[in-house]
């Protein structure tokens, strides 16, 4: 088992159409795709509160190119993602890491 853990750093002012695209929109398509997500944060104390973090839960790195490269190329989510930055800009970068447990990590 491993895990992606990915930040989505926002213009100014845009975390909630972020949080809007997300449960409105986003988690439908990964469900149509099995992507499955473990955790969704907001910073309380950090360098900026524009941000969502989030964990995404995989078998294997071939696992998750196949169902997020299908996501991606979806022309629906495009549609819909497109449609969500018409007015502006949403995420204006992502850091992205795969993580894999320790032999001691309680989470395997």
């Amino acid at each position: 088992m491993i895990h992606e853990l990915r930040i989505y750093h926002c213009a100014p002012g845009r975390l909630p159409a972020l949080h809007d695209r997300f449960q409105n929109v986003t988690l439908r398509f990964w469900e149509k795709y099995g992507i499955r997500p473990v955790a969704f944060w907001t910073t309380a104390i950090g360098p900026t509160n524009q941000a969502l973090t989030y964990l995404l839960e995989w078998e294997s790195l071939a696992e998750r190119e196949a169902k997020w490269d299908a996501f991606i190329a979806d022309p629906q989510w495009q549609a819909k993602r497109a449609e969500s930055e018409a007015q502006a800009i949403i995420v204006e970068r992502i850091e992205n890491q795969i993580l894999v447990p320790t032999a001691y990590s309680p989470l395997r």
